[in-house]
């Protein structure tokens, strides 16, 4: 049996979101994340779509047992795909890898009616300042596409189930990259 593993690229990036231990840095080809909606959830959040010339940053983790049902639970809007040719990491076996992403045309934009809440982004971006440094947290951003959508500023309030409390630094750094991109932010409502 081969050894399972995901490639994370959002909030999984984050260790303190998960319990899988053994992550790595990996980096993935073919694939170019971006900020998308479903039907399936409230607000928008990060997928992955096909793009033979992107990479990106995230880190691989070993699924225990192979138990996918688990993880796949974590993932419910997402669809595995099959992506060990894809991605380059210092193990010193070949596993099975998989990403999830949605699949094609059951997403779109972001909207004010489905934005991105800032307290999932301070998430993904504390994962990759831990991870990747700062310049991680640049590559995070320069290679995420969809920054035109609208972010919601929960962080009084958060709505993500998995937030973290962030350091004043690690707001500045968020908030810093946010205006580099021109995201436009809209203020969380009672």
């Amino acid at each position: 049996m081969r050894h399972a593993y995901f490639f994370g690229y959002g909030s999984l990036v984050n260790r303190t979101t998960h319990g899988f231990g053994g992550a790595r840095p990996a980096r993935l080809s073919g694939w170019r994340r971006v900020w998308r909606h479903t039907t399936l959830r409230p607000v928008a959040y990060l997928t992955v779509v096909p793009d033979d010339d992107a990479e990106i940053d995230g880190l691989i983790a070993p699924v225990p047992g192979a138990d996918w049902p688990a993880l796949d639970a974590r993932e419910a809007a997402y669809v595995r795909a099959p992506a060990a040719d894809q991605v380059r990491h210092d193990l010193p076996h070949t596993p099975e890898i998989a990403v999830y992403t949605i699949p094609e045309g059951h997403h779109g934009a972001p909207t004010a009616a489905h934005p991105i809440l800032l307290s999932y982004i301070d998430v993904v971006v504390q994962g990759y300042l831990r991870e990747f440094g700062e310049d991680g947290v640049a590559r995070f951003f320069d290679t995420t596409g969809g920054w035109d959508a609208p972010v919601l500023d929960d962080r009084a309030a958060p709505r993500y189930p998995r937030h973290r409390g962030l350091s004043d630094a690690e707001r500045a750094l968020t908030d810093a990259h946010l205006a580099r991109v021109g995201a436009p932010r809209i203020a969380a409502t009672g």
